[in-house]
């Protein structure tokens, strides 16, 4: 259910972005292809503007998407709402309306579209979280069953990985923690290159470190600000 409802965000923001293209003379099939251009595009502001470590590298990647966007958008009038007629001229072309060529406009599209999904996204994880869901793996030789709401962090160490659980337990496995990130799902975060914690019990201790319960991990440089994003400060920080 939870998949689903993420995928759903997509859909209806295509929808909401069609009936504002329809305001600019497009029909509602060309609103709809034009409007689908901008969820690749907003999904990739999303995830890679939390890896851009430099201000300067923040504007140029979003330079860089505005810009694929009007490339896409022109190149879509181009090769779709253009007749060629048998001697080889064009006509009817259809004309891109000065919004969507507006820098501003686009900047505005693209950062409301990747702030709603990553809120949508945020709701879903509370509203769904770990509870009832289990993931299998195997330590000492043993297959190990557990509830990932019971898992507090996996660490990395050299060639294997340790489960922590929330009662202090501890499983050794050979998986590599990136596979683990992958595993876990968006329930948990990666923190440093050899945390992985349970972001439903983690906190900020303090700048450059997370708390789950009385065990404090420290946040590298590269994670440090999608950290400070996902999880909420303690109070008095």
């Amino acid at each position: 259910m939870r998949t689903v409802l993420r995928i759903a965000y997509w859909p209806l923001a295509v929808a909401l972005l069609a009936i504002i293209l329809v305001s600019l003379d497009y029909s509602w099939p060309q609103a709809i292809l034009i409007g689908l251009i901008f969820c690749p595009c907003a999904l990739a502001l999303e995830f890679l503007m939390p890896k851009a470590r430099k201000p300067l590298d923040k504007v140029y990647l979003s330079l860089a998407v505005v810009v694929a966007v009007i490339v896409l958008i022109v190149a879509l009038h181009f090769a779709v709402w253009t007749s060629i007629s048998r001697e080889g001229g064009i006509q009817n072309i259809k004309k891109v309306s000065p919004m969507l060529i507006n820098p501003a406009f686009l900047g505005l599209i693209l950062t409301a579209l990747a702030i709603g999904d990553y809120f949508w996204s945020k709701w879903l994880s509370k509203r769904f979280k770990t509870k009832g869901r289990t993931i299998t793996f195997y330590s000492e030789r043993k297959s190990v069953t557990l509830p990932l709401a019971d898992i507090a962090y996996v660490e990395s160490n050299d060639t294997e990985v340790h489960i922590i659980t929330l009662s202090g337990e501890s499983y050794r496995n050979r998986t590599g923690i990136g596979q683990w990130e992958n595993l876990l799902g968006d329930d948990f975060l990666r923190i440093h290159r050899s945390y992985l914690v349970n972001a439903g019990l983690a906190r900020l201790a303090s700048a450059d470190t997370v708390a789950i319960g009385q065990t404090e991990l420290p946040v590298s440089r590269k994670y440090k600000e999608s950290v400070q994003i996902i999880l909420e400060p303690t109070e008095g920080e």
